[in-house]
């Protein structure tokens, strides 16, 4: 892979893993507002406004995951790669089932989407920091902040049930 220029002082070496780790964080969080914007629009049931205005707000947080992903990866010297067909075959979370009758099954099936997720940017923390790309890590330490935060506020629609 060859790099953009930058004055950045990393190693070139460093640049690149952490480029690699950065689209791989890009490539899920697209795929977690797309799921997040897939719940959102066909959520039905006594729930439904709570569950609606909760999944646009994962949509919108998981939109600014993928920003930041973006932006550091191409600050690094990388090309940023969120297209549709990249996405669709790299992704590693698996696919959104698209024929629940219930709210809480979206809720469910977001909630999976999101604690795999979650895993994914909690490896490449340690993955970051292992190679000696703090501010990389740091990154994914917020993102993976962000991303419990709303497992735990999905989750607890499945409480009880």
């Amino acid at each position: 892979m060859a790099l953009n220029p930058t004055r950045n002082t990393l190693s070139e070496k460093i640049r690149i893993e952490s480029v690699n780790m950065l689209n791989r964080g890009l490539i899920n969080g697209i795929d977690v507002q797309r799921q997040a914007k897939q719940a959102h629009w066909n959520v039905h049931g006594p729930s439904f406004i709570a569950l609606h205005l909760l999944f646009d707000e994962v949509f919108e947080a998981a939109t600014e995951w993928s920003d930041l992903c973006a932006e550091r990866l191409v600050a690094l010297g990388g090309v940023a790669d969120g297209r549709v067909q990249t996405v669709a075959a790299k992704t590693e979370l698996a696919q959104y089932k698209n024929e629940f009758k219930r709210g809480l099954d979206h809720a469910s099936m977001l909630a999976e989407t999101l604690a795999s997720y979650g895993e994914i940017v909690r490896g490449l923390i340690d993955k970051a920091d292992e190679i000696g790309d703090a501010t990389t890590a740091d990154l994914f330490t917020e993102v993976s902040r962000g991303v419990d935060e709303y497992l735990w506020k999905v989750e607890a629609h499945l409480r009880g049930e």
